[in-house]
C-alpha cells in the first residue's frame, strides 16, 4: 500500500470505543518502540500494557506487522501534512529549489528514522509497507516545474529523483558502515549536493 496525497473524503465510521482502543494501542506501541525498539513489541505485550484484551489488539491491527504499518501510516500522513501546510522551506512559501533541498533532506531523515519500523511492517503475504513514493513524485515534479530549470523532460527526472527517496528501496540497499568508518556525509547532504548541482 502506497500512501497517496493527504487522503480526501471521510473515512469509514468506526465505533467510538474501537477508535479509542486503537489510539491507545498506538500510543503504547510508540512508548515501547522508544524504550525497547521494534523487537520489544508483541501483540500480547502491547495489549497487556494498554490494559486491553489481546482480541482488541488483533481486531485493531490484524497482525504484529499491522501495528507497524499503522505507526508508519500515521507518521507518513503527518509528514505529508507538514510538506503541504507547514513552515517554509519544507512547506509552501520558499523558492522551489530551496523546497527541493528541504524536502529531500527531511524525507531522508524521515526514512532513516523509520528503518526499524519499515522492516517490521514486512509480513509474508501482507501488503507492501507505505512508502509515500507517489506523494514524493508528485511533489518533486511540481517543484521542478516551478523552478523552471530549462529541462524538457521533468517527468523522467522527477521519477529518478523520487527513486532516491523511496523507503522500501532504501530499506533494501542501506547497509550502515562499521562504527570505525570515517563519516564524510549523510544521505541528507548527498541529496542537497545533487539538487544544488542539478539546479546550477
Amino acid at each position: 500500500m502506497t500512501v497517496p496525497l493527504v487522503p480526501l473524503g471521510e473515512p469509514r465510521p468506526q465505533r467510538a470505543d474501537a477508535v479509542r482502543n486503537r489510539e491507545r494501542l498506538l500510543a503504547v506501541a510508540r512508548e515501547v518502540l522508544a524504550e525497547h525498539g521494534a523487537a520489544g513489541i508483541t501483540m500480547d505485550g502491547l495489549a497487556q500494557r494498554a490494559g486491553l484484551g489481546k482480541g482488541t489488539a488483533f481486531r485493531a491491527f490484524g497482525t504484529r506487522a499491522g501495528i507497524f504499518r499503522a505507526l508508519l501510516e500515521a507518521d507518513e500522513l503527518a509528514f505529508q501534512t507538514a510538506v503541504m501546510t507547514g513552515e517554509p522551506p519544507l512547506g509552501p512559501g520558499a523558492d522551489p529549489v530551496r523546497r527541493l533541498v528541504a524536502y529531500g533532506r527531511a524525507r531522508s531523515t524521515f526514512l532513516m528514522d523509520h528503518l526499524q519500523v519499515m522492516r517490521a511492517t514486512l509480513d509474508p503475504g501482507g501488503p507492501v509497507p507505505a512508502s509515500g513514493v507517489e506523494f514524493t513524485h508528485t511533489h518533486i515534479r511540481m517543484l521542478l516545474v516551478q523552478a523552471d530549470l530549462g529541462i524538457a523532460d521533468v517527468d523522467n527526472l522527477s521519477v529518478q529523483l523520487s527513486v532516491a527517496l523511496d523507503g522500501p528501496l532504501l530499506l533494501a540497499l542501506h547497509n550502515p558502515p562499521p562504527a570505525t568508518a570515517r563519516r564524510v556525509g549523510s544521505l541528507e547532504d548527498s541529496w542537497q549536493t545533487l539538487i544544488e548541482r542539478l539546479c546550477r
